[in-house]
């Protein structure tokens, strides 16, 4: 039995940093018999065009290739508004291991798309891909300012400088106050009372903030290193803070509504709300169901099992940008008092299953809830939202005195059984 042949015309793509092998598949509808074109052309934008005009001799509209790091992304520029485009995970196209050839590789994608078995990649329109290189990069400067903090704090450690200990953000306004003033001055120069003003009465270190930071000695080095850590802040800061505007900037263009949806579920505000749509999109019919967008995210069970044996059952690696966010949602969610429809599914959930895995179930149902709002454009009104939030009143306790007092007014005798409570509670 052989396979259905779904597309007669395709091509298969093997791409690389500076060459692409590119195979087209022509098949014969009365023999099944596919002839096969092969040809290698470069990365540059005069040899994309040549691919292009290439396949437009062949009449070749649907072409096929692998995620390969960025190299695809020039090539999709390129052929995105001619051809029909299908970018496929390395993982769905790996051949049978043997003699592996770049023309081998290309021959092989298009067998496999000609038959249709490749799972295509979720490629957003242009202006969400815009949108999403500016929230991963922001993602990634804000990692740069976690890391310079490490170093920073690392600097004050080796100066016998224990503003870590003494504040619960060493970076926070009175721990820079602090440092500043420390940067300034010598150990036996530092001035008390100064030092308490500069600190808010929040601290509860405060009355001890002299004697503890005594003894301290910056050598030039560490005194380098903190400096350029301090500059770099300022200006790591104020990078993230001009993407973010970029972002609201777009978001507020493009989908204005869809940022008010998301921004009615709990724990979800305006930067959370663009970075999810920046991931995941506004047309929703590409998922076809919130299962298959909870998988894509990475916040459903895998599937590993033989023999009737589960192996495991761990969360997969997808979603490495979207999937902290969502996290980070979930926690605000149970601190929110207004609305603590996703707090009580949580303590529900970690009675049995434990924090870590209560709250990748709590991101996922805000997944799936987002699915729904996105899908039929309708705000965040759970089904069970007054069951799960309204608490059932407990029910009271009966002492020994309403017990007797009911029997009394019921019209029962109540002096024997009296005595027989007297006797028990004070048997001397």
């Amino acid at each position: 039995m052989s396979l259905r042949i779904v597309r007669p015309t395709c091509c298969g793509m093997d791409i690389h940093k500076d060459i692409i092998v590119a195979t087209i598949g022509i098949t014969d509808p009365a023999t099944n018999i596919t002839q096969y074109f092969m040809r290698q052309f470069g990365t540059r934008n005069h040899d994309l065009l040549d691919l292009a005009d290439w396949l437009d001799s062949y009449h070749c509209k649907d072409v096929a290739m692998e995620s390969t790091g960025k190299y695809w992304i020039p090539i999709w520029n390129f052929l995105e508004f001619r051809f029909t485009i299908c970018i496929a995970n390395p993982k769905y196209t790996k051949a049978i291991k043997g003699k592996k050839t770049d023309k081998k590789d290309s021959k092989w994608i298009c067998d496999l798309f000609k038959h249709d078995l490749i799972v295509p990649s979720f490629i957003p329109p242009r202006d969400i891909r815009e949108l999403r290189e500016l929230s991963r990069y922001r993602i990634k400067l804000v990692h740069m300012r976690s890391s310079e903090r490490c170093r920073y704090q690392n600097a004050m450690t080796v100066s016998n400088i224990s503003i870590g200990s003494l504040f619960s953000d060493p970076c926070g306004k009175s721990a820079t106050r602090v440092m500043k003033e420390v940067m300034n001055n010598e150990s036996e120069n530092l001035d008390r009372h100064k030092l308490a003003r500069l600190v808010s009465n929040k601290c509860k270190n405060k009355n001890t903030l002299y004697e503890d930071l005594l003894g301290y000695e910056i050598h030039s080095d560490q005194r380098m290193k903190i400096n350029t850590c301090l500059e770099h802040f300022e200006l790591l800061d104020q990078k993230i803070q001009a993407l973010e505007d970029e972002m609201f900037i777009r978001a507020a263009e493009s989908f204005p509504k869809q940022v008010q949806l998301l921004c009615s579920i709990p724990g979800i505000g305006p930067l959370a709300a663009v970075i999810i749509l920046s991931e995941i999109g506004t047309n929703m019919d590409v998922f076809q169901s919130h299962t298959r967008l909870v998988s894509w995210c990475g916040l459903a069970p895998a599937s590993n099992e033989s023999a009737y044996k589960k192996k495991s059952v761990r969360i997969s690696k997808a979603g490495e940008y979207l999937k902290p966010i969502l996290v980070q949602c979930a926690l605000a969610s149970l601190n929110d008092k207004e609305n603590p429809y996703f707090k009580r599914k949580y303590e529900r959930i970690k009675k049995r299953r434990g924090h870590k895995k209560a709250l990748i179930a709590i991101a996922r149902k805000m997944m799936v809830s987002i699915f729904h709002m996105l899908k039929e454009n309708k705000p965040f009104e759970p089904v069970d939202h007054k069951k799960v939030t309204i608490r059932k009143p407990k029910k009271p306790k009966y002492t020994i005195e309403d017990a007797l007092s009911f029997f009394k007014n019921s019209g029962f005798d109540t002096s024997d059984l009296e005595k027989q409570i007297h006797l028990t509670v004070n048997p001397d």
